[in-house]
């Protein structure tokens, strides 16, 4: 199917986007995930652990979603050693993410911030999405750590990933992901942070499955 005859065409239009047909479909087939993934010393344990405490009595949903928030809010603050703000490392960890776009996953929106990574995709039917974040984060870690000349553990052990539920849901967490930056106040406009897919649209798209639309942002 081509972007002319796809039913979701006009979601990722408004978001800026041309493909060749590699859109999400919300029939229960291929869904696309949002994830977050932190570096190890971005979000203190002992944070989370009191977090948790705080919300034991609501359900398991409820705690979900307001962890994820709080997460977030805490991880723009650029806690932690940021060894993702050295360009560097950013541009080493957003290569691993773009390698595998259209091999292992649909990549749709990314960005790449101080001390954490977002992304959005819709993995390949025969591709287990722990396994694709194993694989990045391990090639990411090794590589990250020898160029920064350290030990230790790199990425947080977990990541955290959400289904996207509908095409209203996918245009907002494209929007959050490449808005991160300018609510993290380290540019003023989505396409003027280089490890984003924002940045990309604005100067062409990604070789191979984008080319330029008016950006809206």
């Amino acid at each position: 199917m081509g972007l002319a005859d796809d039913p979701h065409k006009e979601l990722l239009r408004e978001a800026g986007w041309h493909t060749r047909g590699y859109l999400p479909h919300f029939d229960g087939a291929s869904i696309p995930q949002t994830i977050t993934l932190h570096l190890a010393d971005a979000v203190p344990l002992k944070v989370i652990e009191r977090w948790q405490r705080l919300l034991k009595n609501l359900s398991d949903d409820q705690q979900l979603a307001i962890m994820q928030q709080r997460i977030d809010k805490y991880l723009d603050q650029g806690y932690g050693e940021c060894f993702l703000k050295d360009p560097t490392i950013a541009k080493l960890v957003q290569d691993s993410l773009l390698k595998y776009d259209n091999v292992r996953y649909h990549l749709f929106a990314w960005c790449v911030m101080p001390n954490h990574e977002h992304s959005l995709m819709t993995r390949f039917e025969n591709a287990e999405l722990e396994e694709i974040m194993q694989a990045h984060k391990s090639y990411t870690a090794h590589l990250a750590n020898k160029l920064l000349n350290r030990k230790g553990p790199f990425w947080m052990t977990e990541y955290h990933d959400r289904m996207i539920r509908n095409q209203a849901h996918f245009y907002n967490a494209l929007r959050y992901i490449e808005n991160n930056p300018v609510k993290a106040r380290l540019c003023e406009k989505p396409s003027d942070w280089p490890f984003s897919s924002a940045w990309f649209r604005k100067r062409g798209g990604k070789p191979g499955a984008w080319i330029l639309k008016d950006d809206p942002l």
